[in-house]
């Protein structure tokens, strides 16, 4: 095995904590000295020890001139757990390589220099778009304070998300449907609008054979119109944060708090997508998967505010004019004010085809 391998093994570990990290990174640690792994490990969950920590731990004494391989600088502040670019020196190590660079301000290099400056042979860039790509959610959140959104659609072949009737029930395939599941699963918060909750009552859980990750549910309700025995206030799987614009009467406000609903009230009377993200990257939510209707998705359209589209099409033909598709609102007037996109991934799932794309 080569350096890269050595690192694209460190990378695999960190991937698989996918969903389980946030706010964290996903970091994985692979230690190596003589040709031979003498440690390896992956950061499990915030709080938790870290991947040079699982991986020197596991090593002892043979750490001392050791190669580690770390797919994200070593950390050199005091949070929850020590600075691990000290215990990479105590060990005495003797070189390390890092794929990237940590954007946290707190971070930001210093571990890089701590380590030069204790001697160490420091290699920076190993793998480092794959590594960014593994971590994409922790640097945007860091770099804007805002979470990374997901906006998903599942369509008929020719872009309905339901008939003229409104049947939407279903129109991808089973498997496709777990597709969703996981993505939930990795997603800090699931959000919709009102008439989503009003139309079809959503648990908006996550239902996977293994159980999963609850993510936080998000309405997005100008004026409170949730129902108050709606599955989404009463179901106790994970908390409720219901989104509401300066109109929304203070006793309804009142009514869903004591029922131990999370209300955050902005000052306009419609809600604003930067506004209200920025509400949620406050509080620590990094990751937003968004399910709602063609007025939610037109709204994050119309702000530009999204990092990834996922759209499953499956092979059925609605046809109507008045048939909804994914993304109403306004819409774009001129298709140079479009945001572009690069298709990152085409795959079939069962009969439906999944297209994961990004602004350019």
């Amino acid at each position: 095995m080569n350096d890269q391998d050595y690192m694209a093994l460190a990378i695999n570990l960190a991937s698989a904590t996918e969903g389980q990290t946030s706010p964290n990174p996903q970091v994985g640690a692979v230690l190596v000295k003589d040709g031979k792994i003498i440690g390896m490990g992956a950061h499990l969950k915030a709080g938790e020890h870290h991947a040079e920590v699982h991986a020197i731990s596991m090593a002892g004494e043979k750490a001392e001139g050791a190669t580690l391989y770390v797919t994200l600088e070593p950390c050199s502040h005091f949070g929850k757990t020590p600075p691990c670019s000290n215990l990479v020196i105590e060990s005495g190590i003797k070189k390390v390589f890092v794929a990237s660079v940590d954007p946290n301000p707190l971070v930001g290099g210093a571990g890089v220099k701590k380590m030069l400056e204790a001697g160490i042979d420091v290699q920076v860039g190993l793998m480092e778009e794959e590594a960014k790509a593994l971590n994409k959610v922790f640097f945007h959140y860091i770099s804007t304070g805002l979470p990374y959104v997901t906006l998903k659609s599942a369509t008929s072949l020719d872009g309905k998300i339901a008939t003229v009737s409104g049947e939407s029930r279903w129109i991808t395939g089973e498997k496709a449907r777990k597709d969703v599941h996981q993505f939930r699963h990795t997603h800090d918060a699931i959000l919709v609008g009102v008439n989503t909750v009003i139309k079809d009552n959503p648990s908006l859980t996550t239902r996977l054979e293994s159980g999963g990750k609850n993510p936080v549910k998000v309405v997005l309700d100008n004026t409170l119109r949730t129902p108050l025995d709606s599955r989404i206030v009463n179901d106790r799987a994970a908390q409720t944060i219901i989104v509401t614009g300066a109109l929304a009467e203070p006793e309804r406000v009142e009514q869903f708090t004591e029922l131990g609903i999370e209300i955050i009230k902005l000052e306009t009377e419609k809600i604003g997508i930067h506004d209200m993200l920025k509400k949620l990257g406050d509080r620590g939510i990094t990751s937003v998967y968004v399910e709602g209707g063609a007025e939610v998705h037109g709204s994050f359209l119309k702000e530009k505010a999204f990092q990834q589209v996922i759209t499953y099409i499956a092979p059925k033909l609605l046809g109507g004019k008045h048939a909804p598709v994914a993304y109403g609102g306004e819409g774009i007037a001129r298709l140079e004010d479009t945001v572009p996109l690069e298709i990152k991934d085409v795959k079939q799932i069962g009969q439906d085809i999944r297209i994961i794309a990004e602004p350019v």
